[in-house]
C-alpha cells in the first residue's frame, strides 16, 4: 500500500487518473488491518490487501461517485454495486475512483468535474475511454488491478492505448446489479490489469451468477483460476480486421496478420 500511495503522489498530478482519493491515512489503516488478518492465520481472499480504485461510473458506498458530471459532483452513494461487493469480499482495498468521460460517453476520459486524464506514454495524446483513468493508473504503476466497463470498447481501447490488458467479458459473465435494464447485453463490467494472469485472477473474483441478473452465466468465477497455459493446436480463431469495411491502419493490420 505504501508503495502504491507513494507512486500516486508522485505521478497522479501529471496524468490525473485517480480521482476522489481516500485519505492516505485511512488507506494505510486498511492495509495494516489486512496485514493483521494474515498474521492471525485467518482465511483471506485472492485479492487480499491489493489496493484498487473503481471506475467513477460504479457506485461505491461512502465514496463520492460523480459519473464525471457536475450534476453528481457531490453524490455519495449509500450502497456498493454487486461488483464492488465482490471485490471487497475478495480482500481488495478501495483507495479511490478512476476518471471517466461524462456519463461514460466517449473514447476519451475528460469531464467538467475533474478534467482530462492524459496518456502516460505521451501526455499530448488521449488515454482512451471510458475506462481511461483505470488504464492510465495501471500503466503508471499506481494500481495493480482496476475495474472498468465496456459498451463500445471502453475496456479494450484504454487497454490498448496504455499498454495494459482490458478484457471485455461475455454479457452476463459479471452480473450487473443494480441495473436499469436487467436484460441488456451491450454494456458489460470487467477487469483490467497489466498482465493476462492478473486479469484472470481478478475476473475469478467478480464473475459468477446472481439471481437478480436474468442473463448472468451459471458458472462460478473459480473457473478462471485454472492455468492459462494449454494446447491450442487445432483451435480455429475468427477475427474481423476491419469489421466489414471500416478503415484500418496498415501498421495495425500488419501486426495482426503476423
Amino acid at each position: 500500500m505504501q508503495a502504491h500511495l507513494a507512486q500516486i503522489e508522485r505521478v497522479n498530478p501529471r496524468v490525473n487518473a485517480i480521482v476522489s482519493q481516500v485519505d492516505p491515512e485511512q488507506s494505510m489503516a486498511m492495509a495494516r488491518a489486512a496485514d493483521d488478518a494474515v498474521a492471525a492465520g485467518g482465511a483471506v481472499g485472492p485479492l487480499h490487501g491489493l489496493p484498487i480504485a473503481h471506475k467513477d461510473l460504479e457506485e461505491t458506498a461512502g465514496i463520492r461517485t460523480t459519473f464525471g458530471s457536475p450534476i453528481f459532483r457531490d453524490h455519495v452513494p449509500l450502497h456498493d454495486t454487486l461488483m464492488i461487493q465482490r471485490i471487497k469480499a475478495a480482500g481488495a482495498l478501495t483507495i479511490g475512483k478512476t476518471n471517466v468521460p461524462e456519463f461514460g460517453a466517449g473514447s476519451q476520459s475528460f469531464n467538467p468535474v475533474f478534467g482530462a486524464t492524459l496518456n502516460p506514454y505521451d501526455t499530448g495524446r488521449t488515454c482512451g475511454g471510458s475506462s481511461g483513468g483505470a488504464g492510465a493508473a495501471l500503466a503508471c504503476g499506481m494500481l495493480p488491478i482496476a475495474d472498468g466497463s465496456d459498451m463500445g470498447g471502453s475496456l479494450r481501447n484504454p487497454g490498448n492505448f496504455n499498454n495494459v490488458v482490458g478484457f471485455r467479458v461475455s454479457p452476463g459473465r459479471v452480473p450487473v446489479v443494480p441495473s436499469f435494464n436487467a436484460w441488456g447485453n451491450l454494456g458489460v463490467k470487467g477487469p483490467m490489469a497489466r498482465t493476462v494472469d492478473d486479469v484472470a485472477l481478478f475476473l475469478g473474483t467478480i464473475a459468477g451468477p446472481d439471481p437478480r441478473s436474468p442473463i448472468s452465466i451459471d458458472e462460478p468465477g473459480g473457473i478462471f483460476a485454472r492455468p492459462l497455459d494449454r494446447d491450442f493446436a487445432g483451435v480455429r480463431v475468427a477475427w474481423a480486421p476491419d469489421l466489414g469495411g471500416l478503415p484500418l491502419d496498415p501498421q495495425v493490420r500488419s501486426v495482426l496478420e503476423r
